[in-house]
């Protein structure tokens, strides 16, 4: 094959690596000039690292980054939950077809819709709190979304119940790929459910659970909005108790009018996600090779 035989693939996808750059790559680069100017409009005059020094010396941000890491204690509920639903629906449980288009629907529907529902049932007088209070357990019955004690666990709770679907999903499609003679050697041998989930299923699950637990970082980090803006009221509320580092930077940026505070943010949360990016291609060069 020759050199240029070998740059025709490359020609043809020329174009659109140049509308992905101009795309992607200018507001990149106009978002980490911004950050160092007082802008004021379309542009401003340089400041240097101080939109840096004002974003880290708020309590605020600090709150925001707070929310985030606590939102990162859902991951191993959503494994656990992913992992044992995704098991079930392999082994083909009576109502298994019914069963995975259920668990299917809350990660086809948009964020904001299923947090709309979500926010009508979780309010004081709906129907979550009236069914706790018809069992008699009315001491579970909480305002939460009212309470700034409660208001970021049940994001927390809405969040599990959706991106759980993804990880049902990868594990489910890792299961099918499995070898069933192994699972079958166990059933005959006298392996109980338990036995062969942990001696045969979780070790050749290692790497898409490793896969689906970075994924699930970056997501509780950098891709929350939509679940807090709708919860929250579009205010992080009530007070600040479902602030995030996202709604920080639309508040600065929309609210606020400074985009260099807002700026400085991103940036800030752009680097930490490239950090947990690399993770990320580790994660699924390991899985290629436990596929293939």
């Amino acid at each position: 094959m020759t050199t240029q035989s070998r740059l025709v693939p490359y020609l043809y996808i020329a174009p659109l690596l140049l509308l992905l750059a101009f795309v992607f790559g200018y507001p990149l680069v106009r978002i980490f000039e911004f950050s160092f100017k007082m802008v004021r409009g379309i542009d401003g005059p340089w400041i240097g690292l101080r939109n840096y020094q004002l974003v880290l010396g708020q309590d605020l941000f600090w709150e925001s980054v707070l929310h985030n890491l606590q939102l990162l204690l859902a991951i191993p509920a959503m494994v656990v939950i992913s992992l044992i639903v995704s098991v079930l629906l392999y082994e083909r449980v009576a109502g298994w077809r019914l069963y995975r288009i259920i668990v299917f629907v809350p990660f086809v529907l948009a964020i904001p819709i299923i947090a709309v529902v979500m926010k009508r049932m979780f309010q004081f007088s709906g129907p979550v709190n009236e069914v706790l209070r018809w069992l008699s357990l009315d001491f579970l019955a909480l305002d939460w979304i009212g309470s700034s004690d409660v208001a970021l666990w049940t994001v927390m709770i809405l969040i599990v119940w959706r991106e759980s679907a993804l990880g049902i999903i990868l594990f489910l499609a890792r299961l099918l790929s499995l070898d069933e003679s192994m699972i079958e050697a166990a059933k005959i041998e006298g392996a109980n459910w338990w036995q062969r989930l942990r001696y045969i299923i979780l070790p050749q699950m290692r790497g898409v659970i490793e896969f689906f637990v970075v994924v699930s970082v970056i997501t509780m980090l950098a891709a929350v909005f939509a679940y807090v803006f709708v919860m929250g009221g579009g205010r992080g509320g009530p007070g600040t108790a479902t602030m995030v580092v996202e709604l920080y930077i639309f508040n600065a940026l929309i609210r606020t009018s400074l985009p260099g505070i807002a700026s400085a943010a991103s940036v800030l949360l752009f680097l930490v996600s490239v950090l947990l990016i690399f993770p990320l291609f580790r994660a699924r060069r390991r899985v290629r090779k436990l596929e293939a």
